[in-house]
């Protein structure tokens, strides 16, 4: 399995996560330049932007420690570009979905919500 196949493993985890939150799921995958949004969610007046980190375990850290500061940055610029390009006007919020797990067994789901600014 590519890396790419797992990290798409791990953003449908996340979306079916969301989804059963009662979150509406706007966009997948929005690229902008060098960045890239996981998922582009809705949670009812604010707009919310995930990053999604799957790991097999945490042997080596926490999935949600390899959302670096330069990884962030980009996040933000490709949000501003968002906003600018749909015009959205209300609150946003940028999330982590941390998972642990493989394609086969998801074990666990952590949601950071407000992870960084």
């Amino acid at each position: 399995m590519t890396t790419t196949e797992i990290g798409k493993s791990g953003e449908n985890a996340a979306v079916k996560f969301l989804s059963n939150k009662g979150y509406e799921i706007v966009q997948t995958n929005y690229r902008s330049g060098k960045a890239e949004i996981d998922i582009v969610a809705k949670q009812n007046e604010t707009l919310v932007f995930v990053e999604v980190k799957l790991r097999k375990n945490e042997r080596f850290g926490f999935p949600e420690d390899f959302v670096t500061k330069t990884k962030c940055e980009l996040i933000k610029s490709a949000a501003e570009n968002y906003i600018f390009d749909t015009n959205w006007q209300g609150n946003i919020r940028f999330d982590i979905i941390a998972i642990i797990g493989t394609k086969e067994k998801i074990k666990e789901v952590l949601h950071l919500e407000d992870a960084f600014y």
